[in-house]
């Protein structure tokens, strides 16, 4: 893969003067968002330029104080979260994902809340497109739980103090086991073939799966 050319984030809205110089020193020319406008509204990007919303999820009219069973998958457990995203948000994922297609989004940044759910559904779909293994999939998203704050997430901290589940919820919510990222992986082989044809199946064209492996494949 090229390097520094895709990256993945939580949200942007804690960006000090350094935090945003290095950011401007990546020369994004696009930075995806997949929060939906409840979690934008809650924790506004300062980020300008091409800027793209492409939520993932509905915008769920209970947020920013939803219960439990309100949130995807009617629970706490991220497995039956990320089922709903596989099985549930496949046109979504395949429209922000189209979004990266074009000959200009390069670098380009993909975030959401917490840079781990939404962003590591779409960016181990990308990088299953680009050949790259299951394990170092796994591994790269593995990495999330190292660099999470809940203090810093405000959709979590909103979800503690709604839910009065408190920590029990960001324990839940900030893990980033390999093997979930993988489970991933086989459901979308075994519902479509390949993460090519998942895409496929939600809208994702030939064409525009050859612009990402031109744009991020050396």
């Amino acid at each position: 893969m090229r390097w520094r050319t895709l990256f993945r984030s939580d949200a942007l809205h804690r960006l000090d003067a350094p935090g945003a110089a290095a950011l401007a020193g990546l020369g994004l020319r696009t930075v995806l968002d997949l929060r939906t406008p409840a979690e934008a509204d809650i924790a506004p990007s300062p980020v300008r330029g091409r800027v793209i919303h492409r939520p993932l999820l509905p915008d769920l009219q209970a947020l920013p104080v939803p219960t439990v069973s309100e949130l995807p998958g009617g629970g706490l457990d991220l497995s039956t979260i990320y089922r709903y995203f596989v099985d549930e948000c496949g046109d979504n994922i395949a429209v922000a994902i189209r979004e990266l297609t074009s000959d200009d989004a390069f670098p380009a940044l993909v975030h959401c809340s917490a840079g781990k759910d939404r962003t590591g559904v779409v960016i181990a779909l990308i990088l299953a497109v680009l050949g790259v293994p299951d394990e170092v999939i796994a591994a790269d998203y593995a990495l999330s739980a190292i660099y999470l704050d809940p203090e810093q997430t405000p959709a979590i901290g909103q979800l503690q103090a709604s839910t009065g589940l408190g920590a029990e919820l960001t324990s839940a919510l900030l893990a980033s086991p390999p093997e979930l990222i993988l489970w991933v992986l086989d459901r979308v082989t075994a519902g479509a073939g390949s993460a090519e044809g998942y895409l496929r199946a939600h809208g994702l064209t030939d064409d525009a799966l050859m612009s990402l492996r031109a744009a991020l494949i050396v």
